[in-house]
């Protein structure tokens, strides 16, 4: 039996508890789960496509395929991206935890992922006994860890800070980790969802040319349909990059039934091809993130980064060391108000003295989680 870590979000049941005693009830902005309804589109598909009694394979239909390269073509400017780069994956948090062990990593092998990061990456370090290292450059490694180094991940957008690397920075990353020979996975899934300068200029994927180059050996794009399209109860994401590696993973999924379902499958092609309700979702996300950050400035706290994506990273500016200051405290204060918000000590030590606040809320329980700001933590 694997020996993992207690699911963190179960830590919040204390605080939830006391949330929920304020007369007009719980307000939930610690889970970024989408609450809107999946487009018309997508339900369409999904119902067109249910006669489907044989097994999908595993990398997807060749339509699904093309449409996800397509995808990466129109939306991220990635040229020459053909099906046999990519690949369907049982939405993209299952593909972040088990890919160090399709990749056949072990004991002797290091794991690096970014500072303050999104706990999946560690859990599938630990999967395969792994060492993990947390770093957001390679280049301050000693040279015994650098020396076995087999994957790095990258998460831009990142959650939950919201910090989108420059393709400059980006590419040093890369060009490192070939030299080490590592695979380098990024997790692109906050994308589409850019605020301020990101609102307009195209956020930087692994497999762009200012990135990559003309070749994507050992780099890898996972990117999900979860935020943009509400799509999160299909588990609807994919794979893209090195056809070698692609070509392996299949296999490996293949042989163990990690297959996307078919009528999933033509869903997902729908969403894909239509770019209306993904502008329509963002403009809801645009209205509602607008209020929180008005509403938390004038609290009296500060948001660092949080240049996309569906969180704010928020700290008290009164604390003058955030990260020795105990995140469970601000979690506490806003508990009290009738609010649950995620510790960002769920995100490593670097993240304690900051919490997460999710902008995924409906509109009415945004609203009320503003005026209990106004009214004071």
């Amino acid at each position: 039996m694997l020996d993992l870590p207690e699911y963190p979000w179960q830590l919040m049941a204390p605080y939830k508890a006391t949330a929920q005693t304020h007369p007009a009830g719980l307000v939930d902005l610690s889970i970024g789960a989408p609450v809107d309804p999946t487009p018309d589109v997508i339900q369409q598909a999904l119902r067109a496509g249910t006669n489907w009694p044989g097994y999908p394979g595993a990398a997807g239909t060749n339509e699904l395929r093309d449409a996800i390269a397509q995808w990466y073509h129109r939306r991220r400017s990635v040229k020459n991206l053909t099906r046999d780069n990519v690949a369907a994956t049982v939405g993209s948090k299952e593909f972040i935890a088990w890919l160090p062990l399709l990749l056949g990593l072990g004991p002797d092998d290091v794991i690096v992922y970014p500072t303050v990061a999104y706990p999946t990456y560690d859990i599938g370090a630990k999967i395969v006994g792994a060492t993990s290292v947390t770093a957001d450059s390679l280049a301050g490694l000693d040279e015994e860890t650098r020396d076995k180094i087999k994957l790095v991940w990258v998460n831009s957008p990142a959650n939950p800070t919201g910090i989108v690397q420059e393709a400059s920075a980006l590419r040093a990353l890369v060009n490192d980790a070939r030299g080490l020979g590592a695979v380098v996975a990024s997790d692109e899934c906050y994308a589409e969802l850019g605020w301020g300068r990101w609102d307009t200029e195209l956020i930087p994927s692994i497999l762009h040319s200012q990135v990559a180059g003309e070749d994507f050996t050992g780099l890898l794009s996972v990117y999900s349909l979860s935020k943009q399209s509400n799509m999160a109860g299909y588990r609807a994401a994919f794979v893209a990059g090195d056809t070698k590696l692609i070509a392996a993973l299949i296999n490996l999924r293949s042989h163990t039934g990690m297959v996307v379902p078919g009528p999933i499958q033509q869903a997902t092609i729908a969403a894909l091809a239509d770019e209306d309700h993904v502008a329509e979702q963002k403009a809801r996300y645009r209205n509602r993130r607008e209020k929180l950050v008005t509403a938390i400035e004038a609290a009296g706290l500060v948001i660092e980064h949080s240049q996309a994506g569906l969180y704010l990273w928020v700290r008290d500016p009164t604390v003058t060391n955030p990260t020795a200051h105990d995140s469970w405290e601000l979690v506490d204060r806003f508990a009290k108000a009738g609010m649950l918000v995620g510790p960002g000590v769920f995100y490593s030590s670097a993240g304690n003295g900051y919490i997460r606040i999710s902008i995924t809320a409906t509109d009415q329980d945004v609203d009320q989680a503003v005026s209990r700001l106004k009214a004071g933590l």
